[in-house]
């Protein structure tokens, strides 16, 4: 895994836009979709920094098309090895 990069939004329609757009705008994969309670819903794909850091920048701008929230995002490149074990 080269980076990883991740989307939250409020609400399960502004996520699954966020990652349609960003797997359209770039080679990424999803790694996870977590639920994580009050509407929160984290995505998150693997990829090149490059792909990765692409794909997050679209992914930002998706929910305003489902009128969803978006919470925060973030691309690590290079993850530790530990932090794989959790996702």
């Amino acid at each position: 895994m080269k980076a990883i990069g991740l989307i939250e939004t409020r609400g399960l329609t502004a996520a699954i836009e966020a990652l349609d757009s960003m797997a359209k705008a770039a080679n990424v994969n999803l790694l996870d979709l977590k639920r994580v309670g009050s509407g929160l819903v984290t995505v998150i794909v693997e990829g090149d920094v490059a792909a990765v850091t692409a794909a997050v920048e679209v992914g930002k701008k998706a929910h305003n098309m489902t009128g969803g929230e978006l919470v925060s995002f973030n691309v690590i490149p290079r993850p530790h090895t530990e932090l794989t074990k959790i996702l």
